[in-house]
């Protein structure tokens, strides 16, 4: 389908939809009507691939403009790189939603009312300020994609046991030291991103992710890798790097999708060489991926 075209807003746009000083919403004596208001908005949509979008990226909003929660056909809404600290609960008005991007913001708390976007498949909540997340997120079972990277959260509401579309979560670069126990339940994950957190183990419950097919642990405090991590066939790429690993499974050579030894970070296969690794299988990594599992099944 093709795409309408709309102008970004610049600061005279942004006055005339009744956003005053550094983006707080008010009223302004020639315009009576929030909804008249809302219209203001509304003609700075545009259809992209079909979805109506509006984006208020970089507007310096600390606040939300009122008007914007009466745009219930929004389906995707852009509000990364602001400097908001808080979502109202009129977020939960927009239950049209497909895509929320909250990226960049000082926000501490999510609304509970985002579990009413029932139709919401991906949520960016990254490089914000959360420590946790509303349990009423759980409700939102259509989520196909999650990332709440670089924030300061601990955990996950057990309820995301039932998010079984989610197929994309990142939570890298927060304080979780335990994987939590929901994220063993969501089976059509294929990329799993734990980077630079605080974790000292995974479980062996890792094996029930059977669609995984990217799994990066690295700057963490990993001591061992469990053994059934080795039975999890669809592993195309899996990154330890940087972290406490001495040794590695003897049933390692059964993940024959790790074709090589991986030293960029976007390339496919096991990095693990930034480890404290012990001899003999620190020399054996220097012949490359195939020498260990050639020595693995000697054993």
């Amino acid at each position: 389908m093709g795409v309408k075209q709309s102008r970004s807003f610049s600061s005279k746009d942004l006055n005339e939809v009744s956003l005053g000083p550094r983006g707080k919403s008010v009223m302004r004596d020639d315009q009576p009507s929030v909804s008249s208001a809302a219209e203001r908005i509304r003609k700075h949509t545009t259809v992209h691939f079909g979805y109506s979008t509006l984006s208020l990226v970089m507007q310096g909003l600390d606040e939300t403009p009122t008007e914007l929660w009466e745009l219930r056909e929004l389906q995707k809404l852009n509000l990364s790189m602001n400097c908001l600290c808080s979502v109202p609960s009129g977020l939960g008005a927009l239950d049209n939603l497909v895509i929320l991007n909250l990226w960049g913001n000082n926000l501490s708390s999510l609304p509970p009312e985002i579990g009413l976007l029932k139709k919401l498949r991906v949520l960016f909540a990254c490089r914000n300020r959360l420590r946790e997340v509303p349990e009423e997120l759980g409700s939102c079972t259509r989520l196909e994609v999650l990332s709440l990277a670089n924030n300061q959260i601990t955990g996950l509401p057990g309820n995301f046991a039932a998010m079984n579309s989610l197929t994309k979560l990142n939570l890298s670069h927060n304080r979780i030291v335990h994987i939590p126990a929901c994220v063993y339940s969501m089976k059509g994950l294929v990329f799993l991103h734990l980077a630079s957190n605080r974790l000292e183990t995974i479980a062996e419950q890792i094996q029930d992710l059977v669609n995984l097919k990217i799994l990066i642990v690295e700057g963490n405090s990993i001591h061992t890798l469990p053994k059934t991590l080795c039975f999890m066939e669809s592993l195309e790429l899996l990154n330890v790097d940087f972290n406490d690993l001495q040794n590695v499974p003897e049933e390692m050579y059964l993940l024959s999708r790790l074709k090589r030894l991986a030293c960029h970070p976007l390339d496919k296969g096991l990095h693990i060489i930034h480890n404290p690794l012990l001899k003999p299988i620190q020399e054996v990594l220097q012949g490359g991926l195939s020498a260990l599992y050639k020595y693995l099944k000697a054993t």
